[in-house]
């Protein structure tokens, strides 16, 4: 990945495409008071940085039917290949949409989706906790979704 510095043309592309990352290179090109071809130059400068990860479709859990959203703090054994083992593990169960290490009392959070109690029952007793190295997993289930955005917040690279 190459290290670029980033203007306020280029925070203005990565915030257009936190909105809408579905715009043409014209359209985001309009948006951004650039012509298309500098604009596409500058999009791939900042794919190529790594600046811009991926593009993907966002899509609402509940029209899906995956009603049930929990976190799951896990505690594991630490054996390194406990930890090791748990991470390759987690990579392949698709109800998990983000795990995170922490400092703490917990060694992992999970971000979890799933049908309804059944489905969770089932990933808890038959998936998470009979994996080796998984000693006890504590639950919280989403009553309301607040506030939700995949938009970083990018007003701290702004130069006056």
């Amino acid at each position: 990945m190459t290290q670029i510095t980033l203007d306020k043309t280029d925070l203005k592309i990565l915030q257009v495409l936190q909105e809408n990352g579905r715009l043409t290179n014209v359209e985001l090109s309009e948006r951004v008071a650039l012509s298309p071809s500098p604009c596409l130059r500058r999009l791939k400068q900042l794919e190529d940085a790594g600046i811009i990860r991926k593009y993907a479709a966002l899509l609402s859990p509940v029209t899906v039917q995956l009603g049930l959203q929990a976190f799951i703090r896990v505690s594991i054994s630490k054996a390194k290949d406990a930890r090791e083992d748990f991470s390759n593990a987690v990579q392949t169960w698709p109800e998990v949409l983000s795990c995170f290490a922490l400092t703490g009392e917990t060694d992992y959070l999970l971000h979890a989706f799933f049908t309804d109690m059944n489905a969770f029952s089932h990933f808890v007793l038959d998936t998470l906790l009979s994996h080796h190295g998984v000693q006890d997993a504590k639950s919280s289930f989403v009553l309301k979704e607040i506030k939700h955005t995949t938009a970083l917040p990018l007003q701290h690279l702004q130069k006056d």
